[in-house]
C-alpha cells in the first residue's frame, strides 16, 4: 500500500487524477443532499423573518466573532437536549445567511437562549461578563453601549437578503429604519408598525435600558432574545416524539 503511494507521488499525472477523484467524491457527498432539500427542511407555518433590528444584531454578532466561541446547534445527544432544549431543526435556520450552526464551544450553545435571561441580564453580561458570571472568560463588549446603531442602510440589508430567498416585502424594506427604531422604543409611535409587519409575538423592548438612543447593544440583545423563538417547530417535534 505504501509503495503504491510512493509510486503515485512520482507520477504527476496520476497524482493529479487521484486528487480530482477524491475531491469529486467529497464534493458529491456535500452537494447531493441539496437535491433533497425540500424533503430535509421541515414545514413551519409560524416561522417569521428577522426584524431589521435583529438583522443588525446578527451582523454585530458576526462582526464581533461571537460565533467562534458559541455554537447555535443543539445535537440529538441526550445530554445536550437536557441542557439546552430540543435539538436544532433545519427550518429554524432557513433565513440565516450565512448559517451559524457550528460545533466549537468555548461558551454555551445559544440556539435557544432567547427568553432565558432578561434584557437587563443580557446587557450586563455583554458589558462585563464577570458582573453576572464571575468565572466567565468571555471578553467585555463595553463599546456596544456607546455605539449608536446605524439604521439608514437596513433597508438595503433586507433587500439583499430577499435576493437569496428571505421573504421580505417591499413594505418591510421601505420601513426598515423606522422599524429598527420602533422595536427598541416600545413607547414610540413607530412600535405599532413593527408588530403589524412582523407579528404580535415580536419582542419590542427597551433592550439596553436607555431610552435616549438606539445602540448596538439594543440590536445584539434583540438578536439574542429571538434565538430559538422564530418558530415553535422544534418544541412541537419534541412533543410529538414523546407522545
Amino acid at each position: 500500500m505504501f509503495n503504491f503511494h510512493y509510486r503515485l507521488e512520482r507520477n504527476a499525472i496520476g497524482f493529479v487524477l487521484a486528487i480530482i477523484l477524491v475531491a469529486s467524491i467529497g464534493g458529491f457527498i456535500e452537494i447531493a443532499p441539496l437535491f433533497t432539500i425540500d424533503e430535509t427542511v421541515e414545514k413551519a407555518p409560524d416561522m417569521r423573518v428577522y426584524t431589521p433590528l435583529e438583522v443588525a444584531g446578527r451582523n454585530i454578532y458576526m462582526r464581533e466573532g461571537c460565533y467562534a466561541c458559541h455554537s447555535q446547534m443543539i445535537r440529538t445527544l441526550r445530554d445536550e437536549v437536557e441542557r439546552y432544549g430540543p435539538y436544532s431543526l433545519a427550518v429554524e435556520s432557513q433565513y440565516d445567511h450565512p448559517m451559524l450552526w457550528g460545533s466549537k464551544r468555548t461558551g454555551p450553545d445559544l440556539a435557544r437562549v432567547g427568553g432565558k435571561y432578561s434584557d437587563a441580564w443580557m446587557t450586563a453580561h455583554l458589558n462585563n461578563p464577570r458582573d453576572v458570571v464571575p468565572e466567565s472568560n468571555m471578553p467585555a463588549f463595553r463599546w456596544l453601549l456607546r455605539n449608536t446603531l446605524k439604521t439608514s442602510d437596513l433597508g438595503e440589508h433586507l433587500a439583499t437578503l430577499r435576493t437569496v430567498g428571505v421573504p421580505y416585502t417591499d413594505e418591510m424594506i421601505a420601513n426598515a429604519s423606522n422599524d429598527a427604531l420602533g422595536q427598541a422604543n416600545p413607547d414610540s409611535n413607530l412600535a405599532a408598525g413593527v408588530t403589524e409587519r412582523y407579528g404580535e409575538k415580536t419582542n419590542i423592548s427597551l433592550f439596553d435600558g436607555n431610552p435616549g438612543a438606539v445602540t448596538e447593544m439594543d440590536a445584539l440583545v434583540a438578536y439574542l432574545q429571538v434565538l430559538g423563538r422564530l418558530t415553535d417547530a422544534a418544541h412541537k417535534s419534541a412533543q410529538n416524539e414523546v407522545e
